[in-house]
């Protein structure tokens, strides 16, 4: 078992990236409701958000809604969006406390009830001003949605300003993203042994290390965060260099 004293305190990723998945097949083993799934992977939330501020880490967003959700049972969306608001409500106060920044990254409205959108503007406001780590919640969020916020609002900014099409780069595009002032993820770590990003952070991703762990979410601990940074510690990164150069 992976302990932080086990790792380079010099070499832990600013931002880590979690798709925290698992939840349906950890409750179908156990004989449960898919439901009972969701409700234990708090304990996993937030056991690993402990061990991020144990090692120091600054940057932590994991995917706790996508826009696919909906797709899902009525019964189970429901359950997600009572579950979102109630953990906000139980939670919030405790992180604050840890100097914790909360915030959220997605579409707001929509058919996410207005009573978890003030929950989580309340949330954000509370804690706007702490800066021991930033905890982003990826809330009714899509990578692909992203980007066509991210273009609508450089077309609108465009007829606004005139901007010159040659003048657009990657610059002007990351800052119309969800969180502009977010560096993107040094590190992504998906549990429950799925091979891919489910259109998860899609711009930001570019030059991450991805960890896969055949770990259901809801027995993810903050020992299997500290394995999968010293993963990452032991990759060479080069962003597109080539190596020891």
């Amino acid at each position: 078992m992976t302990a932080a004293a086990d790792l380079d305190a010099s070499r832990i990723p600013r931002h880590v990236a979690i798709v925290m998945d698992g939840n349906g097949r950890w409750a179908k083993r156990r004989g449960l409701k898919r439901t009972d799934g969701h409700a234990a992977g708090e304990e996993a939330l937030f056991d690993t958000v402990e061990g991020a501020l144990e090692i120091g880490l600054k940057w932590m967003t994991v995917f706790a809604f996508s826009t696919e959700n909906w797709r899902r049972p009525l019964d189970e969306v429901r359950f997600l969006m009572r579950f979102n608001e109630s953990l906000l409500l139980r939670r919030r106060d405790d992180l604050n406390e840890r100097g914790v920044r909360v915030r959220f990254i997605g579409r707001r409205g929509g058919r996410v009830p207005k009573r978890v959108l003030r929950h989580i503007e309340d949330t954000e406001a509370l804690t706007h001003s702490n800066r021991r780590m930033t905890l982003t919640f990826a809330f009714n969020y899509g990578g692909r949605a992203e980007l066509v916020d991210a273009i609508r609002s450089i077309a609108t900014e465009a007829r606004a300003r005139k901007l010159d099409p040659a003048k657009v780069d990657e610059k002007v595009i990351a800052r119309h993203m969800y969180a502009a002032d977010m560096p993107d993820p040094d590190l992504l770590v998906r549990t429950s042994g799925e091979y891919r990003i489910s259109n998860y952070l899609l711009w930001q991703l570019a030059y991450a290390e991805l960890v896969f762990t055949d770990t259901l979410w809801p027995d993810f601990r903050r020992a299997d965060l500290f394995a999968a940074v010293q993963e990452f510690q032991q990759r060479e990164r080069r962003f597109g260099a080539i190596e020891g150069a």
